[in-house]
């Protein structure tokens, strides 16, 4: 596994409305950095969210600057860079899908221009969280990464940060079927790679078994057919898949690797075959669905309830590399 990473939420239930200062930060996310032998417990952190119009207009207000969220600083990206973790921030989210919308119908190309002079500006990735399943702007969104990539080429090194450019889809296939039939045939081949990797975002609620979550993340590698549109196979390599850190009370993914789905499905991970895109075998690794406060009707993941015991027990399991190395391409 090479992704091991975290979506984060801040204190404020996504918004990062207010900037903290670093011991209250640290307080609440110290699990994140070591997980209990100086170690970082994951090698990727994606700030959650930016507001897609708020981005394309530079927006200036109480909560946002240059159309960032002002919890976002420069200071909360080198507490975790500094500790060799990659950070991205993810634009949009579920509740910023409308926003998407108005932004790709609006000025695109001005989205992914202001994406990108961002993620030069805090030396950071960017992810493409666009959420709308029924009819999403394809033509809208591949301007934006067009503009995305005027700026910053791809790397397969990923010597550069900012270069990372990655997108959520949905757990399996048939949620955000047209977005991800485009995706694969458009940006994330192996052979001319325009993203990086796409996350296999979480269902609705967390898997009940192993068996539940392998069968979405074969929807991806596999394909399917069947859908309208139907979506093609996705290459292994370019795919992680994700489970709930948090829920209504401490879960496994969070504090008991033993009885997690990161441990449960981690043969799957590791050796699911490529069939019909990719030749190595694998996923990239897991994304956990997030770390600190959520929502309002979940745990933190701040003490009592920090992670170590789980998302950090497997990054030490399967010997996860810190900082993330070059990624398979194959």
């Amino acid at each position: 596994m090479q992704v091991y990473g975290a979506w984060h939420c801040g204190d404020d239930y996504c918004s990062w409305g207010a900037v903290r200062t670093l011991a209250d930060f640290d307080r609440a996310n110290h699990w994140m950095i070591d997980r209990g032998n100086g170690q970082p417990s994951v090698n990727l952190v994606v700030l959650s969210f930016v507001n897609p119009v708020k981005l394309m207009n530079r927006t200036n207000d109480s909560q946002t600057v240059n159309g960032i969220p002002i919890g976002m600083t420069s200071a909360v990206v080198s507490y975790f860079t500094r500790k060799n973790v990659r950070v991205m921030f993810s634009i949009g989210g579920a509740s910023y899908t409308g926003d998407w919308d108005k932004a790709l119908s609006t000025n695109p190309a001005q989205l992914g221009l202001h994406a990108a002079a961002a993620a030069k500006q805090f030396g950071v990735g960017m992810e493409i969280d666009y959420e709308s399943d029924s009819k999403p702007n394809l033509a809208g969104l591949q301007k934006f990464v067009t503009a995305y990539r005027s700026q910053i080429a791809y790397d397969a090194t990923g010597g550069n940060p900012a270069a990372r450019l990655t997108i959520d889809l949905g757990s399996g296939d048939t949620y955000l079927t047209a977005l991800a039939a485009y995706a694969v045939a458009n940006w994330l081949s192996t052979t001319n790679p325009v993203l990086d990797y796409a996350n296999a975002m979480v269902s609705n609620k967390q898997y009940k078994s192993a068996a539940a979550a392998e069968a979405q993340w074969r929807q991806h590698v596999d394909g399917t057919p069947d859908t309208k549109p139907a979506v093609p196979p996705l290459a292994p390599a370019k795919l992680t898949g994700s489970v709930y850190l948090a829920g209504k009370h401490a879960v496994p993914e969070c504090t008991n690797f033993s009885a997690s789905l990161e441990d449960s499905t981690g043969r799957f991970v590791q050796t699911a075959a490529p069939h019909g895109a990719g030749s190595t075998p694998g996923m990239l690794g897991y994304m956990f669905w997030a770390a600190e406060c959520e929502g309002t009707h979940t745990v933190c993941t701040t003490p009592p309830n920090a992670c170590q015991g789980g998302a950090g027990a497997g990054a030490t399991r399967y010997r996860i590399p810190i900082p993330m190395p070059p990624l398979r391409q194959r």
